[in-house]
């Protein structure tokens, strides 16, 4: 991931091996691609094929050009269509709800320290992407067997609650694609995987504060990764900080 702000940097022709993702976030810039020239403004997406030459550059010499980009292996994109690699005849967007998606995206998982929910959230974006904007086919979103499998998934995520396996060793282990596995917990349990596990941490964690213990303390005990992991979940899921929570416990006793 890339999070870039230039007022006159001008990249030279070059060519990535991932599809690279972009949504411009602030200015205007002017990309060469394909023969012809794409001006991306604020919320445009744009999406550049693997392998294939471009470059980058503002498109005023005022005001600069501000983006968020992702460099996505192929793969994240084909598991929930079929037909081999997605084209994108357009490389220049207009999805607004996509768009906002992918920003929020970004920004969490910029200081996202939980591993499965990166790569939950990833796949789910891209297969939009793909589904809504290229010439790949949509692969059914029916999962035989969803309900068994999104029980299995949620109690090995509880057994194993400190460390918990990746998205792909789950899905391996099933012999599912992340997508299907992903389409069949989701419409099973409501929400991904993380999700879920993020609130059974926080139901953990509220019993060992009211217990006294510190926030700190509660935080490695339940899986989160440090108290500011535990702390947005808790307010998320309760409203109140894991250190109110545990003044109001003791408060009242």
């Amino acid at each position: 991931m890339l999070t870039a702000r230039f007022r006159r940097h001008v990249y030279a022709p070059h060519a990535h091996d991932e599809y690279t993702i972009g949504v411009c976030v602030a200015g205007s810039e002017v990309i060469d691609y394909r023969g012809g020239r794409i001006r991306p403004g604020p919320g445009s997406i744009v999406v550049l094929a693997p392998g294939e030459m471009h470059t980058g550059g503002p498109g005023n010499s005022t005001d600069g050009y501000a983006y968020r980009a992702l460099y996505a292996e192929p793969s994240l994109l084909t598991e929930g269509t079929l037909g081999g690699l997605p084209h994108f005849h357009e490389p220049l967007i207009d999805d607004p709800e996509l768009a906002a998606a992918f920003r929020l995206t970004h920004t969490d998982l910029g200081t996202c320290p939980d591993p499965l929910e990166a790569e939950s959230r990833l796949p789910w974006l891209l297969t939009a992407l793909a589904r809504r904007h290229s010439t790949a086919r949509p692969a059914s979103d029916t999962v035989p067997g969803a309900g068994g499998i999104a029980l299995a998934v949620r109690d090995r995520l509880a057994d194993e609650l400190l460390s918990p396996p990746s998205l792909a060793d789950l899905a391996t282990d099933l012999g599912l694609s992340r997508y299907q596995l992903l389409r069949a917990f989701r419409s099973t349990m409501g929400v991904p995987p993380y999700a879920w596990l993020a609130q059974h941490r926080v139901a953990r964690a509220r019993g060992l504060l009211e217990s006294g213990l510190r926030p700190a303390e509660v935080a490695a005990l339940v899986g989160f990764a440090d108290q500011a992991h535990l702390t947005r979940w808790f307010r998320r899921v309760l409203g109140v900080t894991p250190a109110a929570y545990r003044n109001s416990v003791q408060d009242g006793r």
